[in-house]
């Protein structure tokens, strides 16, 4: 590390900071006065409001937007040296162009690497606090319950199937159990009425009927005015979902989730594995944007600071629209979630490669 390092590093780190900070600001000062309306009937002062809300949205505003942080930072910091010749003076000086772009590697891996942390385990816990909040005074509508016509798998030899289902009293209408061996239907456990009774998982059927199938007979139990208390493999909360249910969760608590509803059968969306891979495509996002800003603002232009933030402007709005197509085709059509998540740094790779090739050296 020599001052060359110590100096680009610390002006990219502050401006990245400082550009964080502001933006922030402004962040939370326009969802504010968007729902000031709901605030003012929750009857919570401001205080009690940043404490409960405030104080888990800055991690997720700030989660989303990184990279974009990264890339304004970059061009902001890198354009002013441009223009007091600091770059031409380290160009002329023999420092070689991959040499100068050795501390804004360091600096963007620092960035990265807080950003990887917080997208698979900090940002899911505060998302958590953060969408109670808005489900009890913003948006309700964030919660919803599967309620009609509900089929899932509790193992793999065993099927569920709810008619009806009412998270008011944790009860379900018209309920049937069936097992299954080699392929063929051994048992079928039948209740006109299913309700939790308590945890771990147990449950009351009520107006219950029990079939056995064996190769030449079957024997039937049928109780319709008598109950029985049982234990299943499912509970209330697996018919609640939420919105951005996926955001809730850290990445173990994510691929377990995925492995849970894939052994019941339940399509969980292709959203859920979107979301995996994002975490982990976001951190390296911000070494590309990195590099384009480097490339963009190293170079002395007529038009200035302005010009490379207009051009770094384009250039984030570029990449954010690109991201929400490939997202948005791999959510509704067959691509693959990695690939959706990928091509746009895949793209932006390619972009930065002939940006770097082409500065000014």
């Amino acid at each position: 590390m020599k001052i060359l390092d110590w100096y680009i590093i610390k002006k990219y780190l502050s401006t990245f900071f400082f550009t964080m900070m502001l933006i922030t600001m402004i962040a939370v000062s326009i969802n504010y006065f968007e729902w000031i309306d709901k605030f003012v009937n929750s009857g919570l002062s401001f205080p009690e409001i940043f404490v409960q809300y405030y104080i888990y949205f800055i991690p997720y505003i700030n989660g989303l937007l990184w990279p974009l942080f990264a890339l304004l930072a970059v061009i902001f910091f890198t354009s002013r040296m441009a223009k007091n010749s600091e770059i031409i003076s380290m160009l002329s000086s023999k420092v070689s162009y991959s040499r100068i772009m050795r501390p804004y590697l360091l600096g963007a891996a620092i960035i990265s690497g807080l950003l990887w942390i917080g997208n698979n385990y900090v940002i899911p816990k505060s998302n958590v606090h953060k969408n109670a909040f808005e489900v009890k005074y913003i948006k309700p509508s964030l919660q919803s319950t599967l309620n009609h016509n509900i089929h899932f798998w509790i193992s793999k030899d065993e099927k569920v199937y709810i008619r009806s289902y009412s998270s008011y009293d944790s009860s379900g209408r018209v309920f049937r159990l069936e097992k299954f061996k080699d392929n063929q239907l051994v048992y079928t456990l039948k209740a006109n009425r299913l309700v939790f009774i308590g945890q771990p998982n147990k449950w009351k059927l009520e107006g219950w009927e029990e079939r056995t199938f064996a190769e030449t007979y079957e024997t039937l139990v049928s109780k319709p005015n008598d109950h029985i208390d049982t234990s299943f493999n499912f509970i209330p909360e697996d018919f609640t979902r939420y919105t951005n249910q996926m955001e809730l969760m850290t990445s173990s608590e994510l691929r377990r989730f995925l492995q849970y509803e894939q052994d019941k059968g339940l399509d969980s969306g292709k959203k859920y594995s979107i979301e995996l891979y994002r975490r982990s495509a976001e951190p390296f996002t911000l070494f590309i944007l990195t590099l384009i800003g480097v490339a963009v603002a190293s170079r002395k232009v007529r038009g200035g600071m302005g010009f490379h933030i207009a051009a770094g402007v384009i250039l984030g709005a570029t990449y954010v629209i690109l991201s929400k197509f490939s997202t948005t085709f791999s959510t509704n059509l067959s691509l693959h979630p990695m690939l959706g998540v990928w091509i746009p740094n895949i793209i932006f790779s390619v972009v930065a490669w002939y940006l770097v090739k082409t500065a000014q050296k």
